[in-house]
């Protein structure tokens, strides 16, 4: 896998999306045959995964992307208390079908990463 940037989106029409049952991981598939996976390489200390999806994701599907923006924020942790270090990281997304917000959240003692990883999977060339 290569890294990539959420923008690479822009212009190609999603074909298939798949979250897992754990809100860890996003699977893209592109109607070209590319491939992207939005995830967090998971260390000790640390957890980040999906917090919300706000849209329907289905919106997405079958309409080139027309808006692909990341953005982050460090501010109103989920658990004041505990969340030692904490990173909100938003992903949106738009089509001319609808919007979608994916919301993750990362929280760590301060000393591990909480950001998302996208990357784009490896193709086999014949």
């Amino acid at each position: 896998m290569a890294y990539a940037e959420i923008k690479e989106l822009l212009g190609k029409t999603l074909i298939n999306i798949g979250i897992t049952e754990d809100n860890d991981e996003i699977r893209f598939a592109c109607s070209d045959g590319t491939k992207y996976l939005m995830y967090h390489q998971q260390d000790c200390c640390e957890n980040v995964t999906i917090d919300d999806i706000c849209g329907d994701i289905n919106d997405l599907l079958n309409s080139p992307v027309l808006q692909a923006e990341e953005s982050t924020s460090d501010e109103n942790p989920k658990d004041p208390q505990y969340d030692d270090s904490f990173t909100w990281t938003f992903y949106k997304l738009a089509t001319a079908k609808g919007y979608v917000t994916i919301k993750w959240y990362g929280e760590s003692n301060g000393y591990y990463s909480e950001s998302v990883d996208f990357e784009k999977e490896d193709t086999e060339i014949d």
